[in-house]
């Protein structure tokens, strides 16, 4: 890697890990105020319209009365995106009867290489039940401002691909109404995820 691209991976890294602070800041002060007017609170999550590996227009409601496992990256990722989904998975196992309720969701921030076909090769590497989430860029940057997901594209002058994707690395747990419960900072372990989703089962 040239001298520029270890700078520009650097900076990255530290602007992923300020974002993950922010969004922490950001969630804890949703939590300590449930009881503020509603437009006092910070809100985690939304409506999106997105697309699923098999092609179909999927939106927030498909998913009422499931708990939802959420996490945004891509699927050239080398390794913190993988990593999380088999967390995640591992979790979810881990739960074993309880966790039948509840549906994973990776959601690309990288839509114009992870086309609906991609997906449903990658996901089906982790999960039986995981869902394949992309769209239009426009689609998946209205899903990620929803959970406060930062992303953005850098050149990747170290592999053969053209770029690579900084992003934050959080996993999401949202009730089955849609609203938001807990989230998951990057190296937690599948026991603990297993712990912090069974507080709401």
């Amino acid at each position: 890697m040239t001298r520029n691209g270890i700078i520009a991976l650097v900076a990255g890294v530290a602007v992923a890990i300020a974002a993950g602070i922010w969004i922490s800041g950001l969630v804890i002060s949703n939590v300590e105020n449930r009881d503020a007017p509603a437009s006092a609170e910070a809100r985690v999550g939304g409506p999106f319209t997105l697309v699923n590996e098999a092609g179909e227009t999927v939106t927030e409601a498909d998913f009422r009365g499931r708990y939802m496992l959420i996490y945004f990256g891509f699927t050239f990722c080398p390794d913190v995106c993988p990593t999380e989904l088999q967390v995640m998975a591992s979790a979810i196992e881990a739960l074993g009867a309880r966790g039948e309720n509840i549906a994973p969701v990776f959601i690309t921030i990288d839509p114009e290489r992870d086309t609906p076909d991609v997906m449903a090769r990658y996901v089906a590497l982790f999960h039986p039940r995981l869902t394949g989430l992309t769209g239009t860029p426009e689609q998946v940057g209205a899903a990620a401002k929803a959970w406060h997901v930062f992303y953005r594209k850098v050149a990747d002058d170290g592999s053969s691909e053209d770029y690579t994707m900084d992003h934050s690395s959080i996993v999401f747990l949202m009730g089955p109404d849609g609203e938001y419960l807990k989230l998951f900072a990057p190296g937690t372990s599948p026991d603990k995820m297993a712990e912090g989703i069974a507080e709401f089962l």
